[in-house]
C-alpha cells in the first residue's frame, strides 16, 4: 500500500503509517492540481490538512484510492460527494482538538476573570495599576455551559476542578449523562438567568444563529461574563458590544467571529474584552492528535476494518442495498422532519410495519438517525459516524417490527421521546416508490416530503386556514400545497403547507398569534 501525505502533517502520524509496512511519501510543498492529477493514480490513501484542495478532477484520476484523511475537523477542502461516488472513504479527526478547545476556553475564562490582558498591557507600558484591575474568583461561581458535547463536557469537568458550580443546557443530552459529568441540566432560559460565567459549545445552525442576542442578554445576571470558543455567529456581536458598554455584561472572551479573518471590530476597543484569532485548536498536541487519529483510521481501512470517523457513506453489500435502497431517502427525510418539529428528546423509536419488516432494516434505521442528527448539527453526518454521535449525545435508538399494517403495505414510523412532548411522523412508499408522509403524531395526512414546509397544529374551526394563507401571501411567499389532518370536527388538527421559499422567523412568529394556532414549525427537507 502506498500513502501520500501532504501539507506538513505531524511526523508521529507518518510513523503510524509506516508500522504496517506501507510506503509513505510525504511532501510539504503545496502541489498544483495538475501535479496531483499526474501522480494520484498510484496511491491507495492520502492525508491532507487545509492547504491542499482535493477536487473532483483529482479524484477522477485516483484509480487506486481507498481512503482520504483530513488531519482536522472540517472537510471543506475535499470534494466529499465526488469521493463517495468513487467509493472512496473520507475520514477526519473530530476528537483531536477537544482538549485544546476546552483548555483554551478555561484560559480565556481565567484571563477574563483576573483582567490579565489589560494588566499585562499597562504594566509593559510602565503603569503599575493594581486597584484598577481587581478580578473575581472562579470558586463558587456558576458556570453555564450551553452545548454539552465533547468540548462542552470537557470544559465542565475542568471547571469543577476550580470548584465552580456547573449547570448546562443541551436538549439532546440525557439526565443520566449529565449526572455522570457533574452538570445540572436546566432550560436554556434558566441557564441564562443563573450563570455568572456563560460558555457556548454549539455548531452554527439556523437555530443557534444569534442564540445570544439582545433579548437573551437582557435576562442574564448583571455582570455576567461570556466566552465563545465555538463558532462565530452564535453571539450577536452588536448586541454583545452594547451590553458590554452598558455594564450589563462585565466582560467577554471571544475566539471566533462572524467574519474571519477579521482585524477590525468594535469589540477590540473595549478593555473588558479578551480576543484571540480562532486559536481553539491551535496547540502542538492537537496537531499531533489529529494526525494520529487519521493515521489510525487509514491503517484500519487499508487492513480491511471499518473507519471510525468517516464523513461519507461506506458501501453497503449489494444484496442488502438492492432491497433497502428505495426506503433510505424516505427514512432520512422522516428523521429530518421529526427532528425539526420536536423540542427535545433522548430516544429515537423506529417502527417498521408491513412488507418492510421482512428486510434487513439496519441501514434504514441508520438513515433515520442520519436525518435526525443532520437536522440538529452542522457536523457531517453519515452511515458511519451517526451511531457514534448519537451515543456521544446519550441518544438511544429503539428498533421494532410489526408484521402487518392495515392501511399500508409498508410503513416507517419515527418517534422522538424522552422530552416534554413526544413527536412522531410516519411515511410510506406507494407505487413506483412514490414517497409520502402519511401521519404526523396521530393525524393522518398525505404530504410529499420535500422542499420547505410549515407545520401548524391548530383548533379545527373556520377562518384559521384562510388567515394563515393571507399572512403568508402578504409576505410574498407562495403556497405550493396544503394538507390537513384531523380526528374530529372542531377538535385539534394539523396543517401542512408546502411553500416555495424559506419563511422568516418573524413571519412564523406572527402566525403563532393567530387565534386557534397552537404551534408553528418550519421544516426544510
Amino acid at each position: 500500500m502506498k500513502v501520500l501525505v501532504l501539507d506538513g502533517v505531524s511526523e508521529k502520524g507518518i510513523d503510524i503509517l509506516k508500522e504496517p509496512g506501507f510506503e509513505v511519501v510525504a511532501i510539504e510543498d503545496k502541489l498544483s492540481e495538475d501535479r496531483l492529477v499526474e501522480m494520484i493514480g498510484e496511491y491507495d490513501a492520502m492525508i491532507v490538512r487545509s492547504a491542499t484542495k482535493v477536487t473532483a478532477r483529482i479524484l477522477d484520476h485516483a484509480a487506486n484510492m481507498k481512503i482520504i484523511g483530513r488531519a482536522g475537523v472540517g472537510v471543506d477542502n475535499i470534494d466529499v460527494n465526488a469521493a463517495t461516488q468513487k467509493g472512496i472513504i473520507v475520514v477526519n479527526a473530530p476528537d483531536g482538538n477537544t482538549i485544546a478547545a476546552a483548555e483554551h476556553t478555561l484560559s480565556l475564562m481565567l484571563a477574563l476573570a483576573r483582567c490579565v490582558p489589560p494588566a499585562n498591557e499597562n504594566l509593559k507600558k510602565g503603569k503599575w495599576m493594581r486597584k484598577e484591575f481587581v478580578g473575581v474568583e472562579l470558586r463558587d461561581k456558576v458556570l453555564g455551559v450551553v452545548g454539552l458535547g465533547r468540548i462542552g463536557a470537557a470544559v465542565a469537568k475542568r471547571a469543577q476542578g476550580f470548584e465552580m458550580k456547573t449547570i448546562g443546557y443541551d436538549p439532546y443530552l440525557t439526565e443520566e449523562r449529565a449526572n455522570a459529568i457533574g452538570v445540572k441540566l436546566m432550560s436554556l432560559e434558566d441557564v441564562f438567568k443563573q450563570a455568572d460565567f456563560l460558555t457556548v459549545h454549539l455548531p452554527l445552525t439556523k437555530d443557534t444563529k444569534y442564540l445570544i442576542n439582545s433579548q437573551s442578554l437582557e435576562i442574564m445576571k448583571d455582570g455576567v461574563r461570556i466566552i465563545n470558543v465555538a463558532r462565530g455567529g452564535i453571539i450577536d456581536e452588536k448586541a454583545l458590544y452594547e451590553a458590554l458598554v452598558s455594564g450589563k455584561v462585565a466582560g467577554a472572551a471571544i475566539d471566533v467571529f462572524e467574519a474571519e479573518p477579521t482585524t477590525e471590530s468594535p469589540l477590540f476597543g473595549l478593555e473588558n474584552v479578551v480576543v484571540t484569532p480562532h486559536l481553539g485548536a491551535s496547540t502542538e498536541e492537537a496537531q499531533i492528535n489529529v494526525a494520529l487519529d487519521v493515521a489510525y483510521d487509514i491503517v484500519g481501512v487499508l487492513q480491511g476494518e471499518m473507519a471510525k470517523n468517516a464523513v461519507n457513506m461506506p458501501s453497503i453489500p449489494p444484496e442488502i442495498l438492492k432491497a433497502v435502497k428505495p426506503y433510505l431517502d424516505l427514512a432520512e427525510k422522516l428523521g429530518k422532519f421529526v427532528a425539526q418539529i420536536a423540542a427535545d428528546f433522548d430516544t429515537i423509536e423506529v417502527t417498521y410495519a408491513g412488507e418492510i419488516s421482512n428486510l434487513n432494516v439496519a441501514p434504514i434505521t441508520t438513515s433515520v438517525l442520519k436525518g435526525v442528527l443532520g437536522a440538529l448539527t452542522d457536523e457531517p453526518i453519515n452511515f458511519i459516524n451517526a451511531p457514534f454521535i448519537a451515543k456521544g449525545k446519550g441518544i438511544k435508538v429503539v428498533e421494532s417490527k410489526q408484521s402487518q399494517e392495515e392501511d399500508y403495505t409498508n410503513l416507517i414510523k419515527v418517534k422522538l421521546t424522552g422530552g416534554k412532548c413526544a413527536k412522531s411522523v410516519a411515511g410510506s412508499l406507494f407505487r413506483n416508490n412514490d414517497a409520502r408522509i402519511v401521519m404526523i403524531d396521530d393525524y393522518h395526512i398525505d404530504a410529499i416530503p420535500e422542499g420547505h414546509m410549515i407545520v401548524a397544529p391548530h383548533i379545527d374551526r373556520p377562518k384559521i386556514i384562510g388567515r394563515v394563507g393571507t399572512l403568508i401571501g402578504e409576505h410574498n411567499i407562495n403556497i405550493a400545497s396544503m394538507q390537513l389532518g384531523r380526528k374530529e370536527l372542531g377538535g385539534r388538527a394539523v396543517m401542512v403547507l408546502g411553500v416555495d421559499s424559506p419563511v422568516p422567523q418573524e413571519t412564523l412568529a406572527e402566525m403563532t398569534k393567530i387565534d386557534g394556532i397552537l404551534d408553528v414549525k418550519f421544516v426544510t427537507l
